[in-house]
């Protein structure tokens, strides 16, 4: 189990990108992830007739570490911390450090 998964709400901590925030759209790697709108570089991309691709400069999103990310808490609707625990039924969730809530 991850701290951060597909669909977080997450703000960036570190980088050129410090304090924009977006939804996780892909996993890549074991700790490495896409933000949306976020940590974007242009390529230079070359056409190819054949598969339809135009050629030019392209933005594109690029891949930041989880150390760099931090979850939104929308309690506070900042970032924070994540931790884990296990229910009275057993089932393993992730929880807010901050405030003790779990995840949804």
């Amino acid at each position: 189990m991850n701290k951060i998964v597909k669909n977080d709400q997450v703000v960036v901590i570190a980088g050129k990108d410090k304090g924009r925030r977006g939804n996780v759209t892909e996993l890549v790697g074991k700790n490495k992830l896409l933000v949306q709108g976020v940590n974007i570089a242009k390529k230079h991309q070359k056409g190819n007739p054949n598969a339809g691709v135009a050629g030019g400069i392209i933005e594109k999103e690029m891949p930041l570490d989880t150390s760099n990310v931090m979850l939104v808490n929308p309690a506070t609707d900042k970032g924070d911390r994540v931790g884990f625990k296990t229910l009275e039924d057993g089932k393993k969730v992730r929880f807010f450090k901050s405030n003790g809530e779990v995840v949804s």
